[in-house]
């Protein structure tokens, strides 16, 4: 028996209530919908830059399915926290999705964000603090950031849900001036000389990205070029003008680099390095501690709010200058080194090779010398230090977004550390990891939200769970 056709209607002017948010903070509604054509049914719209309790009309795009996508076309009734956005990218942009929302409001709801993650997992809400926002303007905060090159040259960031377009870019509110206005003295450059951008279907073209960041602590900025080719002799002269211009207009810039990359993927990586000017890493500082930051090094892009979560870890986990400490994804030693001035001693585990060393030479450049440092993947980095090291008196982790897993939670449950500080980016695979940890008898004490990045949907947040001593 042949398949029913499926009916496809065209898209509908629609007159629909938000009632939530998504996890890319979308606003979301739900409409029963009824047409002759189809089955009556509820309909889940998704429609960007909507705000919880607002009534709006909106153009669904596909009303004879249950879920669609919609077009904003007018806001009803606006919720009372709504804000102008400041950025004039912000309609198409895909990096700040909040700006048209009142800082305080997005304070409450990454609050709440944390709390829901945790409710699904059968832990109390009530353990979850106010998230701590930025207390000056929550603007210009980030220390990195990495723009795309157009087929046509221009410089920019991704359209918001259309990775394939770039957004040219007259301005950017959450990166530092300096930085902001070294990418732009770089992309007047490249169409100065109308070189291209890499093609992302045909595979040609010359520039790809533009990395930029610069420490907030010694002012030292490093600019990073990618493109599909070294900097041959038939760019010559276009690159030795540009040397001068940012040399001349620029002299924070300490580190100038042109990176080759021909790989498929999309993203920042390189095969090989040309030094333009300068050397190939820059100083940055935090708690006190100098590191040295190379292109691909991963550290907190919002130094002031990363600070808070160093201090915060500190105060949960109150080191007596006793403590044998584990710390499992410890990158370069951003919460290492401060640790480690107040521990007996510390073993780091951390799977990327050039972060351990890394590590290993912040430790040594500002005097620290009993660390350990093991470049494993956590699991079985575990084993191998508490061979070596015995059970630990704490524990911390810094897991990427998609947590610790099941397996290494595990681990750290049955190697009995009596505090285990949980350092996360991402709530709901929180939740689901410190979960795993109630079966060897940990409590969870309480969980501070932290917001590393205003405007956006991300929330970090610091956690500390005691083992709970049995009878």
């Amino acid at each position: 028996m042949p398949k029913a056709k499926r009916i496809e209607l065209d898209p509908e002017l629609m007159e629909l209530e938000i009632n939530q948010l998504d996890h890319k903070g979308a606003g979301q509604a739900v409409v029963r919908y009824e047409h002759e054509l189809v089955k009556t049914h509820n309909i889940k719209v998704t429609i960007p830059k909507t705000l919880p309790g607002e009534k709006v009309r909106a153009t669904v795009a596909w009303p004879h399915a249950k879920r669609s996508k919609a077009d904003l076309e007018e806001i009803v009734e606006a919720h009372p926290e709504r804000v102008t956005a400041p950025c004039p990218h912000f309609d198409l942009c895909g990096g700040c999705v909040w700006q048209h929302w009142q800082y305080e409001g997005q304070l409450k709801q990454k609050t709440n964000f944390v709390k829901n993650s945790l409710i699904s997992q059968g832990f109390d809400p009530e353990l979850v603090k106010d998230t701590i926002g930025m207390e000056e303007d929550p603007w210009h905060y980030r220390n990195k950031m990495e723009f795309t090159f157009a087929a046509d040259g221009s410089m920019g960031l991704h359209e918001q849900g259309n990775f394939r377009n770039i957004i040219p870019l007259e301005t950017c509110l959450i990166a530092g001036g300096d930085m902001k206005n070294a990418a732009m003295e770089i992309s007047a450059w490249v169409k100065e000389y109308e070189l291209s951008g890499y093609n992302k279907d045909t595979h040609e073209g010359l520039l790809r990205h533009l990395m930029v960041r610069q420490s907030f602590v010694t002012d030292e900025i490093m600019l990073g070029l990618f493109a599909t080719k070294a900097p041959d002799a038939d760019l010559a002269d276009a690159v030795e003008q540009l040397k001068e211009r940012i040399e001349q207009n620029y002299p924070k810039v300490k580190s100038f680099m042109w990176f080759v990359n021909t790989d498929l993927a999309d993203r920042t990586q390189a095969e090989d390095m040309h030094l333009l000017s300068g050397r190939d890493f820059i100083y940055d500082e935090i708690s006190g501690y100098r590191y040295r930051l190379w292109f691909d090094t991963f550290f907190q892009t919002n130094p002031v709010q990363a600070q808070k979560l160093i201090d915060l870890a500190l105060e949960m986990a109150n080191p007596q200058g006793t403590e044998n400490m584990l710390e499992l994804f410890c990158g370069v030693g951003t919460f290492s080194l401060p640790f480690a001035s107040r521990v007996k001693k510390l073993a780091g585990i951390e799977i990327v090779e050039s972060s351990i060393e890394s590590a290993k030479r912040n430790a040594s450049d500002n005097g620290i010398s009993n660390t350990y440092f093991l470049a494993e993947n956590a699991r079985h980095g575990i084993d191998q230090v508490l061979e070596h090291f015995g059970t630990p008196d704490l524990l911390l982790l810094d897991p990427p977004r998609a947590g610790a897993g099941g397996k290494v939670m595990r681990k750290i449950g049955r190697s009995e550390p009596k505090k285990v500080i949980y350092v996360s980016c991402n709530p709901e695979t929180f939740a689901e990891d410190i979960k795993e940890l109630e079966q060897f008898g940990y409590r969870l004490d309480q969980v501070q939200p932290v917001d590393l990045f205003p405007h956006t949907v991300h929330v970090e947040c610091v956690a500390m769970l005691e083992k709970i001593e049995s009878n």
